[in-house]
């Protein structure tokens, strides 16, 4: 019934720019905190950002918004580095409730 579904992933050059996306059906994001977390190759996942709260590695670089009325949150990712390449997931919550998405890759190539 909830799905969570991430876009926006691919190739850039480090320096580069993307916007990711994360599209909710099954509930409405007005009710939850929203935010994306990331995992790398042979790491655990780790969070990346939501809403008035970055992690230290993305501060000044990541932009985290939502837009309600489309049950869209986006991450807009700037000044890329290769250290950002991870699958990126998006997370929805509400008390005892949560959901992922099932990912988006982002590779940033020297």
């Amino acid at each position: 019934q909830v799905q969570l579904v991430e876009s926006g992933g691919g190739l850039v050059q480090a320096g580069g720019s993307l916007r990711l996306s994360c599209a909710a059906s099954g509930i409405t994001f007005s009710p939850y905190a929203m935010g994306w977390f990331r995992q790398a190759p042979g790491k655990e996942r780790e969070f990346v950002a939501a809403i008035t709260y970055y992690a230290d590695s993305v501060k000044g670089r990541f932009t985290i918004s939502r837009d309600n009325a489309k049950n869209t949150v986006y991450l807009q990712m700037n000044s890329l580095k290769p250290e950002d390449t991870a699958v990126y997931y998006c997370h929805a919550r509400k008390d005892l409730m949560e959901f992922w998405g099932k990912g988006t890759l982002v590779t940033v190539s020297s």
